[in-house]
């Protein structure tokens, strides 16, 4: 039998490497959601969207510290949580709305990814790891959530005339909400 086929937990190892691996690839999914942030509040604040900068400012920082609880709980756990490469980030967007459209597609791809990621854990029978990961599927709906309120803007104002501006204003308003409500 090779040692991958059938893993025991050790003195030094809680975390069986299939779930190490699982949350690694979680890791380089949450880097890349903090860079892409990053990089719409580049071009939000170059395109004198200030608030929706701050919005997607504050954003991309709690993204990386969504990775580095990753990187925490696999080290405790006994894993080795791996810096991932991070490449492939969009710089130009054609519109505010195309940037929270963006938004709403990727968090529903990291909310897959991380029932992936629970259902995992609770078929292996890992209930540590499946307790640790309901704070992220409590996390992805907020993050869900926060982005259909965005879009929401977009339709209720709309983004003629004054439009565009009090859309931004009203996304600086909506992140101190859903900070509030945290």
């Amino acid at each position: 039998m090779k040692t991958n086929e059938k893993e025991i937990v050790t003195l030094k190892r809680s975390l069986l490497f299939d779930t190490e691996k699982k949350l690694n690839k979680q890791i380089e999914m949450e880097g890349k959601s903090s860079a892409y942030y990053l990089s719409m509040a580049s071009w939000a604040d170059m395109k004198g969207f200030t608030h929706s900068a701050q919005f997607l400012y504050d954003h991309a920082e709690e993204e990386r510290q969504h990775m580095l609880k990753l990187f925490r709980y696999i080290n405790d756990a006994g894993g080795h949580a791996v810096q991932p490469e991070i490449n492939g980030i969009r710089h130009n967007f054609n519109s505010l709305r195309e940037v929270f459209e963006l938004i709403l597609e990727h968090e529903i791809e990291v909310t897959k990814s991380i029932n992936l990621i629970v259902d995992h854990c609770f078929v292996i029978k890992d209930f540590a790891t499946f307790s640790f990961m309901q704070w992220y599927v409590t996390e992805q709906r907020e993050e869900e959530t926060l982005a259909r309120r965005a879009l929401e803007l977009f339709d209720i104002i709309g983004e003629e005339g004054v439009g565009l501006w009090t859309i931004d204003q009203e996304l600086g308003k909506l992140h101190s909400t859903v900070e509030e409500i945290k």
